[in-house]
């Protein structure tokens, strides 16, 4: 009987140890049935593993029965539960075994501000953090904080604790530094990547492959696609990340022909990439305008690695057809799909449709996009534009009606800017800056410079249907206008700087960054929600091919 029963047990560990699978659930069910005796070793185990597959209701049973079996002053137990109901994002349950534990120690903190952070709760979170004693919190507490303030995008706030973890001289580690490369390529703040590059060599991490594939990835995100490259030549080992990293980096700048000569290289060194290696070329592709090579991409990953598409891959062959103009290849393409499509694949090839002008297929596109009522406001929002261009007011309003109806609210559009180590940000029509009088002084000038050499706003972006002199106004608002503006009043003559929007760019802000860039002698990189365009001499990295 007792060997038996370790057998279950290395059954079910095994499986809570390797990928996540219910089958290690029902086997738990097959041993409570039988009878035999459950242990806290089974009960850690199968916690854990309804944690990882967010089996909330059997994660419950296993609490009852816990419960029953009296196992509730287990710390290790307890704490594996607590992570367990957080996993499966309900706080509640996760605070009240918080609470009710007859002890704590700072693991179980830990995974409480961890849990807190994953629930998209940060204030909570930093205010338990706050409240614990300072000799108590480890590497592990600070860790905790940081990497879940960034995952909320919360990531100043999160420097912010790093530099306090730093001044109260606790050790950084691996965990550390990768949550901290991770959000400073989030924000693309570079004063700070190059200073935490720094530390990384200080503190002796330079060779640890998670750390190097985070740096590749922050230089990429950064928009330092150079640094990028020489970091990666410099790495001792690299594994399938490593080259992810780098070929999602040319991916993202528009370097169609680097991300592909990058992944021939890495299949010729024997590494075998995977279908997050495949989004990458893809994606390449669809920015380069690289027909025949995208479609030799997703051949070799069906055909050669046995790669089953998912639905992000088949957006990029839609993207890359309907970029090219083959818009009905690219609809030929949706309807053979062996999967239906989503809004997001859907918005791309509305987006393109709109692009190249073909009302038909636009047209036809927008009704089954509202017929998924999607949640994202992109979707409508792209639907909307389309009716402006139009000139269909009615149609914009009824997308609008559509959206409150189902509770959809449009991001607002914000752009940021790093300059002397400090972020600022500007949202459209942003007041808030304490420098917004000179900002829009400045940007006026600007304007007028570039209408001297034949620019005309394209109030064709504004939907609402005011006085073109308003729409103007409403142009000049813009996020990114005002981060382009402050960026060349705060800096000298010359200087390369780097702004970063939420959101896509419009069509008025890429022509009037290429202008400025003119102008003013400058190189600026945007970075948006889709890519990177690097703007000098009045022109675009992309080509217009965006």
């Amino acid at each position: 009987m007792l060997q038996r029963n370790f057998s279950w047990a290395r059954r079910i560990n095994c499986m809570a140890n390797q990928s996540p699978s219910r089958k290690a659930i029902t086997d738990f069910h097959q041993l409570h049935s039988s009878g035999r005796k459950i242990t806290e070793f089974h009960l850690s185990s199968i916690v854990k593993i309804c944690g990882r597959v967010e089996a909330l209701q059997e994660g419950r049973q296993a609490h009852c029965l816990l419960l029953k079996l009296g196992f509730n002053a287990d710390l290790i137990l307890m704490t594996t539960l607590l992570d367990m109901y957080s996993k499966c994002t309900n706080i509640h349950d996760a605070c009240r075994v918080f609470d009710e534990m007859p002890q704590r120690d700072v693991v179980v903190i830990n995974s409480m501000i961890s849990g807190l952070c994953r629930c998209h709760l940060p204030s909570y979170a930093i205010d338990l953090f706050t409240k614990m004693d300072q000799s108590v919190r480890d590497v592990g507490t600070w860790n905790s904080l940081i990497s879940g303030l960034g995952q909320n995008l919360e990531g100043r706030a999160a420097l912010i604790f790093f530099g306090r973890m730093r001044v109260e001289g606790v050790e950084v580690d691996v965990m550390t530094m990768i949550s901290v490369i991770s959000i400073c390529a989030h924000m693309a703040m570079i004063v700070h990547a190059q200073q935490v590059h720094g530390l990384v060599i200080k503190s002796g991490f330079e060779l640890y492959l998670p750390v190097g594939n985070a740096i590749v990835d922050m230089y990429a995100k950064c928009g330092c696609m150079g640094d990028a490259c020489l970091c990666f030549q410099n790495m001792p080992f690299k594994n399938v990340i490593s080259w992810t990293s780098l070929i999602s980096g040319y991916a993202k700048h528009g370097f169609g022909v680097e991300a592909l000569k990058a992944f021939h290289q890495m299949e010729m060194e024997g590494v075998v990439p995977n279908k997050i290696t495949f989004l990458g070329t893809l994606y390449a592709c669809s920015h380069s305008g690289l027909l025949q090579e995208g479609w030799s991409s997703f051949t070799t990953m069906v055909n050669k690695y046995s790669i089953a598409p998912t639905m992000e891959h088949y957006t990029c062959m839609v993207d890359l057809l309907a970029r090219a103009g083959r818009l009905y290849e690219a609809h030929e393409f949706i309807e053979k799909m062996p999967i239906k499509p989503d809004a997001k694949l859907l918005t791309a090839f509305l987006s393109s449709c709109c692009h190249h002008k073909n009302v038909e297929l636009a047209s036809a596109v927008g009704k089954k996009l509202l017929q998924l009522q999607p949640q994202e406001a992109g979707a409508y929002i792209s639907l909307s534009n389309f009716y402006g261009l139009g000139g269909d007011m009615e149609g914009v309003a009824n997308v609008r009606r559509l959206m409150l109806e189902r509770g959809i609210r449009k991001e607002k559009a914000c752009t940021w800017i790093e300059i002397g180590r400090k972020i600022h940000s500007f949202e459209s029509g942003d007041r808030s800056h304490p420098d917004y009088q000179k900002i829009y002084d400045h940007l006026r000038v600007l304007i007028q410079k570039m209408k001297n050499i034949g620019y005309v706003p394209d109030t064709s972006m504004v939907a609402q249907n005011v006085e073109e002199l308003t729409k103007e106004e409403i142009l000049l608002g813009h996020s990114e206008k005002l981060a382009i503006a402050f960026g060349i009043m705060s800096t000298p003559p010359g200087t390369r700087f780097l702004i970063v929007k939420n959101l896509r760019v419009c069509a008025d802000c890429h022509v009037f960054t290429g202008l400025i860039s003119k102008i003013e002698g400058r190189e600026i990189v945007a970075r948006d929600s889709s890519r990177f365009h690097h703007f000098k001499d009045g022109v675009c990295s992309c080509g217009n091919y965006w």
